[in-house]
């Protein structure tokens, strides 16, 4: 079955065409300054690294700020929070050059450089001690609702949370295409946006009867109750390709293999709090080919958002 994306535009050509028009004598300044950063592979300038998130929850730059804090300390450069509206605005700006660091889901990851994104990634953020690079891709109903399969999804409303999402859109399709539910026409979808909206409007059952969610936020709410679930690759730290070598090189020292008693040790005060501790234990280094399994999904889906 062909998994048509809704509401995914993933805009390809770039706006900074509008400077095609200009004189020679207008803007020298200006044009000197984009074409130093340009030359420098900066989204900015040399002293400045733009960090660009998947805006996945409420709590998204409180979640990351430690981190970003970590960089800008062992950098000793500016970290200036990038958070899109949605993931498609995401994907845009990376393939457009306007981030240098960036947390991803895996399937954005897969798409952005579908299209063009220069990235490469660095590690996987774990959660636990112990834990590999991964997290659940739950399914969720209202803990009153007497659903009890995937198979009890067909005619429901069903909340995903974006159409570019790993967890809350890619593998809730393929598993309900695996259980013989188009996820277009055999349900009612409703894109939430965020994962905890997702979460949200499901256990208050009117928009949503049945959901898609990661199990980091599904496990703070009371209101829902997981059905089944799948572990999906973890969402990958990534830097530019157009950065510095000796830039690259070493945010790859300082993030692809780091602890929260590390980043602690080394005088960041805000990563020792309950929040950040909720959502950060280590990174584990990955690389491309661990998305392989993403795109062999993509490839079963036909999802539109995974091609170039």
């Amino acid at each position: 079955m062909n998994l048509r994306a809704k509401n995914a535009s993933i805009a390809l050509a770039g706006a900074a065409l509008l400077a095609l028009g200009l004189s020679a004598c207008s803007g020298t300044a200006g044009a000197a300054t984009e074409d130093t950063a340009a030359t420098a592979g900066y989204a900015v300038d040399a002293d400045t690294l733009v960090f660009g998130v998947v805006p996945d929850s409420a709590d998204t730059e409180t979640n990351y700020q430690p981190l970003m804090d970590y960089i800008a300390q062992e950098t000793g450069k500016t970290v200036e929070y990038h958070e899109s509206t949605d993931y498609a605005a995401l994907i845009e700006a990376a393939i457009a050059g306007k981030i240098d660091v960036a947390s991803f889901s895996g399937f954005t990851y897969v798409t952005a450089t579908n299209n063009g994104a220069e990235l490469t990634p660095i590690s996987s953020i774990v959660t636990e001690e112990g834990q590999e690079p991964g997290y659940f891709s739950q399914a969720i109903v209202p803990t009153a609702s007497g659903i009890q399969s995937l198979d009890d999804f067909a005619g429901k409303k069903v909340c995903f949370v974006d159409p570019s999402s790993t967890s809350g859109y890619l593998f809730p399709s393929y598993n309900l295409l695996e259980a013989g539910i188009d996820p277009e026409t055999d349900v009612t979808p409703v894109f939430a946006g965020k994962h905890d909206v997702s979460v949200q409007k499901v256990g208050e059952g009117v928009e949503c009867e049945a959901g898609f969610a990661e199990d980091s936020e599904v496990e703070k709410s009371d209101k829902v109750r997981v059905i089944e679930e799948t572990m999906v690759p973890g969402a990958p730290l990534v830097y530019s390709n157009t950065l510095p070598d000796d830039v690259k090189d070493q945010l790859v020292d300082i993030l692809a293999e780091v602890t929260i008693d590390d980043i602690i040790a080394s005088g960041v005060d805000s990563a020792d709090s309950d929040g950040f501790r909720s959502v950060f234990y280590e990174t584990k280094p990955v690389d491309d080919a661990y998305y392989d399994l993403i795109r062999d999904i993509c490839e079963k889906t036909d999802a539109t958002q995974c091609q170039g």
